[in-house]
């Protein structure tokens, strides 16, 4: 049985539809019980501030919880170096997903800012449902190997026959925005700049589109 095997490019774009609030909060102490205080306090903190602004706790989920042991280097009196535990580190990493409004970003963001607590903060955009564009790149990928295959056929004279083989590497995709955010919860917490980081954000924030390309290789039998 004679063959044609043909690479199929998949292409597939779609706007943005998520918000997606990743934060890294934590609390350093010699006493294990106080570092997992402080920390616990932090996240309530926040929760509290993001739940004032309309965003329900249930919606506030934890991804994951860490606690490592700290050592330092100390020099004692003879010029020796040495670690020396200075403590535990609990550290919460905590998620916040809703729909992309600009708008309603920017209230997120000010009850970030307003709290007391001073988390690490990143900013992406992303898709409720990442499966249907996942589909839709598929689908493109075999629509370019057929278009390709039966192009080589029509020009060698032959016709193309049953679908014997597809290989396809799974690859880890990225169902992110290229838009990159840079935010500091350090914002003022006065009146006027409160005020300030929720107008901050308007209708000009358009977050690039999730563009994905992706490839799979087709084996026909031909005529």
């Amino acid at each position: 049985m004679k063959t044609v095997t043909v690479k199929g490019v998949g292409r597939a774009s779609a706007a943005v539809d998520t918000v997606e609030l990743s934060f890294r909060i934590w609390a350093k102490n010699k006493n294990y019980n106080k570092a997992l205080e402080a920390a616990d306090k932090q996240v309530s903190t926040l929760e509290e501030a993001l739940a004032a602004a309309g965003f329900p706790a249930a919606d506030f989920q934890t991804a994951g919880f860490h606690v490592n042991t700290e050592y330092e280097s100390v020099c004692d009196d003879k010029g020796n170096y040495h670690s020396e535990f200075s403590g535990y580190n609990c550290s919460y990493d905590q998620l916040l997903r809703f729909d992309f409004d600009a708008a309603r970003l920017g209230e997120a963001l000010n009850a970030v800012a307003a709290s007391k607590s001073k988390p690490e903060l990143q900013v992406r955009f992303t898709l409720r449902e990442p499966e249907k564009l996942e589909a839709e790149l598929l689908r493109s990928a075999a629509e370019n190997a057929r278009a390709r295959a039966e192009a080589l056929c029509a020009a060698s004279g032959c016709r193309l026959g049953e679908l014997q083989k597809i290989d396809y590497d799974l690859n880890r995709l990225s169902f992110h925005s290229e838009t990159v955010m840079d935010i500091d919860c350090t914002m003022p917490q006065t009146a006027n700049g409160a005020m300030k980081a929720k107008r901050s954000f308007g209708s000009a924030l358009r977050p690039q589109d999730i563009d994905l390309r992706d490839t799979a290789v087709f084996v026909w039998e031909i005529l």
